[in-house]
């Protein structure tokens, strides 16, 4: 069990865009289908990304195209997966199939 929780705390750096939508959505608290700034926060945080907050803080700058707050879009997730593999440097590819 404990291998499992270590697992899920440090996910993969490197991972297809279905599976980093998957794993973002394990942080939208309220399940509105919606990623705030603090939902991407934890998120980053259980990367353990150093300074989490301010590069959630980027995140949302550069993805959040109608600056609502929330990460929705299909448009605003391609521009979060963009900062993620600048920015992060995550490696997140297209799934072949």
């Amino acid at each position: 069990m404990a291998i499992m929780r270590c697992i899920e705390a440090y996910p993969s750096m490197e991972m297809t865009v279905d599976e980093f939508k998957a794993w973002l959505s394990r942080f939208d608290a309220d399940h509105d289908g919606q990623i705030s700034k603090e939902e991407l926060k934890d998120a980053l945080h259980s990367l353990r990304v150093r300074f989490g907050w301010w590069k959630a803080r980027q995140g949302m700058k550069e993805a959040d195209c109608n600056h609502d707050g929330q990460i929705e879009s299909a448009k605003e997730i391609e521009k979060l997966v963009n900062f993620a593999q600048k920015r992060l440097h995550m490696k997140i590819y297209q799934s072949d199939w």
